[in-house]
């Protein structure tokens, strides 16, 4: 096994934690800033959040997508303010921690079939979850520098931390 558990969903906490300080950076200018018309907003992006990891890891679990829970799941982000959606994905620690940790090493093994993809659970949760985490939080990232946000860099992005201030 490449990650145990614990590596998974410590891993999985920790694009949280990034995704949250990068929340954190959104303001008035940027939120409902989208590059093209067809493109998700800044908001858009950290709606869909809310239910990404946690619909996805369900399904992993599952063996399944419940599109009508993904749905509902949707519907109650789309209602949400940024305060709300900074709320609901500050609970995503938790959930991982309860929910993976429940998982046995046998049922991260485990095939699975999910948008016409087969693989097992645990690199379902490798390669939509986590890897959906760090592409996601790149597009908000980006977002954010193309709202003027030159303050913004690699430290934030792949580290969650604001850099040191230069030295004068």
């Amino acid at each position: 096994m490449v990650l145990t558990k614990a590596e998974l969903i410590a891993s999985l906490q920790n694009e949280v934690r990034i995704l949250l300080h990068l929340a954190g950076k959104v303001d008035a200018k940027s939120v409902d800033y989208r590059p093209t018309p067809k493109q998700r907003s800044t908001i858009e992006w950290l709606r869909y959040l809310t239910l990404m990891g946690p619909g996805l890891t369900l399904g992993a679990k599952t063996g399944a997508f419940d599109g009508a829970a993904w749905g509902a799941a949707q519907a109650k982000a789309d209602a949400m303010n940024l305060e709300q959606v900074v709320a609901e994905i500050a609970k995503q620690p938790e959930f991982f921690a309860k929910e993976i940790g429940a998982m046995s090493d046998a049922e991260f093994r485990e095939e699975i079939e999910m948008f016409g993809q087969k693989f097992t659970k645990g690199a379902c949760l490798v390669n939509m979850v986590l890897s959906g985490y760090a592409a996601y939080r790149t597009q908000i990232f980006n977002h954010l520098k193309a709202c003027g946000r030159e303050e913004l860099n690699t430290m934030n992005l792949w580290a969650g931390i604001d850099a040191p201030a230069a030295k004068p």
